[in-house]
């Protein structure tokens, strides 16, 4: 690993080793409380946000390295200077790159440009360190990732896209419902069902509700992602049915529920199932910085 942009240019090895030294580092986090000594790492954001900002903050911290927050108060990213110029001078001083942008060409950039590592921490085409972060919560609750069940439900988004990379590398079942025209982009379907495939998983759309049966977990974002300025009421009566609620987490028999977070209380998810038995909310905000120190890790350690 030079890079950690998205979840798809991993092999099923590296995303199985991440998830087992998230773990660890979890489970002993004194052994690796020097890892990062002497390593600063700059973390630049378009972006406002709050379990990604922190997580890696205080992630750094534990693993004794040192972070540099910078937002854009100073000028857009490519405006006031150019990503190159941002990222060769940032590369003469920190040891990675931490980068949460509108658009995905950015991240590329400076990973063309800088000559340090790059984390993608969230992009308009991929959330891979959130991604991440769920695979190791459901790891924490399920034997075998490859016999899962996962069902998405509401927006296609950067998060559906990162999930669907990775529960096709991992070998497992995922089926993602959407409202017509809300489906995720057609080109990171077909190249996750092609590495499904490879694996012995399956990656199904379909627009039908009663799809939710026979999952483990349900897993929701919200309807309008970040930067969009689509109005709720315009798009609440197409994604009303597709809400999870009690009624729905019985159809499907799913154990678990899961968001990225934040979340529209009572618009895309109940309150009864949010704070209800089996939602791992709080358990996939906590494992983002686990499973972002595993990958700190990988790339300076």
């Amino acid at each position: 690993m030079k890079h950690f942009l998205s979840i798809k240019e991993l092999t099923q090895q590296q995303l199985l080793d991440l998830l087992a030294l998230a773990r660890k580092i979890k489970a002993k986090p004194q052994e690796y409380s020097q890892a990062l000594k002497g390593k600063s790492v700059v973390m630049l954001f378009e972006k406002p946000s709050l379990r990604t900002r922190v997580s890696f903050d205080i992630g750094i911290n534990k693993l004794g390295g040192h972070c540099l927050y910078l937002d854009q108060q100073n000028g857009a990213l490519g405006k006031r200077e150019s990503v190159q110029d941002f990222a060769t001078n940032l590369s003469c001083w920190a040891d990675a790159i931490v980068a949460r942008t509108f658009s995905h060409g950015t991240i590329e950039q400076l990973a063309k440009y800088g000559s340090v590592p790059v984390i993608n921490a969230l992009s308009d085409l991929y959330h891979p360190c959130q991604a991440l972060a769920d695979f190791l919560s459901l790891a924490e609750q399920l034997d075998d990732l490859s016999k899962l069940k996962l069902v998405y439900i509401g927006d296609g988004n950067n998060v559906s896209q990162s999930l669907m990379y990775g529960a096709a590398l991992l070998g497992a079942r995922m089926t993602v419902i959407c409202p017509a025209g809300h489906f995720p982009d057609g080109f990171e379907v077909t190249e996750a069902q092609r590495i499904a495939k490879q694996h012995g998983g399956e990656i199904v759309l379909t627009t039908d509700v009663n799809a939710v049966q026979g999952h483990d977990a349900i897993y929701t974002d919200t309807w309008i992602s970040m930067g969009d300025n689509t109005a709720l009421t315009d798009i609440r009566a197409k994604f009303a049915p597709y809400q999870v609620n009690r009624e729905l987490m019985n159809q499907a028999g799913a154990q678990y529920f899961m968001h990225c977070l934040p979340a529209h209380r009572g618009v895309e998810v109940t309150d009864e199932v949010m704070d209800g038995e089996g939602s791992l909310i709080l358990d996939q905000a906590e494992n983002r910085m686990h499973a972002q120190n595993a990958v700190l890790v990988t790339l300076l350690g």
